[in-house]
């Protein structure tokens, strides 16, 4: 089982953050490259809040355990504890944000997350602001989560941390993507991958990275849009890209492309094939094979898949977009 709380941004962007073994593994798409930066570099002239204590690092840590474990009601109780020793906990507000929006009370989790962006220590301050985010793609509010993205990608080109600010550009046009706005996910992809190639010193190897990434997002859009041979052309491009980069950790991506590409063209067959290939661990892959049994007529299947989404305890964008529909279709509500 997935921990739910909320792993450094470094989790994130890593590597696909092997899905993202973590709960805000989101954006995950394609941000191999994302660095810790995200996380530790706060907006400084804060002073730190105080250190929490053992004890309550226990509880902490205890209730991120419970909320993984699909416990949020008593994970949230363990957060009490803690709040009512410490109220300015950035630690304690930070997982009852999680652990409400996974429950579905959205307005409760942003009075916690609201606290824990004002507390948060410099070095934690993107975190939180990611996390607030994260909380209004639950609702498919891309408008006020780009509030909040924007203000880490703006720290982070403050700081000319191009690679990472582009990870931030490219988490909220998939926020952007997700949520319907695809003219906004266009704008924002476009600066992601231009905001990336103003690093001086980049390499080939991570040029034709960043080509996949493009290509990748062009395809899907395209897709988005209906057009067809237009999406084909670019996962072509991806293809090309992704053979030269030689980069084996990124070979998952493509069949969640190619199975992307599928289910928005109506090819409900070919996107549970392509689907099936990607990772399993993605709460957001799993949605799409659940959307793509269900247009197949599969019900069985497509339940057995929105469980699979609802079993997952993550707390990011691919969590975020899935676990609300999931949970809809499984309360037939």
């Amino acid at each position: 089982m997935k921990r739910a709380s909320v792993a450094p941004a470094s989790r994130h962007f890593s590597v696909i953050i092997a899905r993202m073994k973590f709960s805000n593994g989101g954006v995950l798409i394609l941000l191999g490259a994302f660095v810790a930066g995200v996380a530790c570099m706060g907006q400084g002239g804060r002073a730190q809040t105080a250190a929490p204590s053992e004890d309550e690092q226990a509880l902490v840590k205890q209730g991120q355990k419970l909320n993984s474990e699909g416990k949020q009601d008593e994970a949230l109780k363990l957060y009490k504890q803690v709040l009512e020793k410490s109220p300015s906990s950035y630690e304690a507000h930070l997982e009852s944000g999680v652990a409400l929006d996974l429950k579905g009370d959205y307005a409760a989790a942003r009075k916690h997350l609201k606290k824990a962006i004002d507390v948060a220590p410099a070095d934690q301050k993107n975190r939180a602001l990611r996390v607030m985010a994260f909380s209004y793609v639950f609702e498919s509010n891309a408008g006020e989560a780009e509030k909040y993205e924007k203000q880490v990608f703006d720290a982070l080109i403050a700081k000319s941390d191009f690679e990472a600010a582009a990870g931030v550009a490219n988490e909220l046009a998939r926020i952007k993507l997700e949520s319907g706005d695809i003219d906004g996910a266009a704008n924002w992809y476009k600066t992601g991958y231009d905001t990336a190639m103003r690093k001086t010193d980049m390499k080939d190897t991570d040029k034709n990275l960043w080509a996949f990434r493009w290509a990748h997002a062009q395809a899907r859009i395209a897709a988005r849009r209906g057009q067809r041979d237009e999406a084909q052309k670019q996962v072509a491009v991806a293809k090309a890209a992704l053979d030269k980069t030689n980069n084996p950790d990124q070979a998952q991506f493509f069949p969640y492309l190619t199975g992307y590409v599928a289910f928005y063209g109506g090819d409900y067959k070919t996107a549970i094939t392509e689907l099936g290939k990607a990772s399993q661990e993605d709460p957001f892959i799993l949605m799409l094979l659940a959307q793509s049994f269900e247009k197949a007529g599969d019900a069985a299947r497509a339940k057995e898949y929105y469980g699979k989404v609802m079993a997952n305890n993550g707390h990011g964008p691919t969590d975020a977009f899935a676990r609300p529909v999931a949970r809809k279709k499984l309360t037939g509500g």
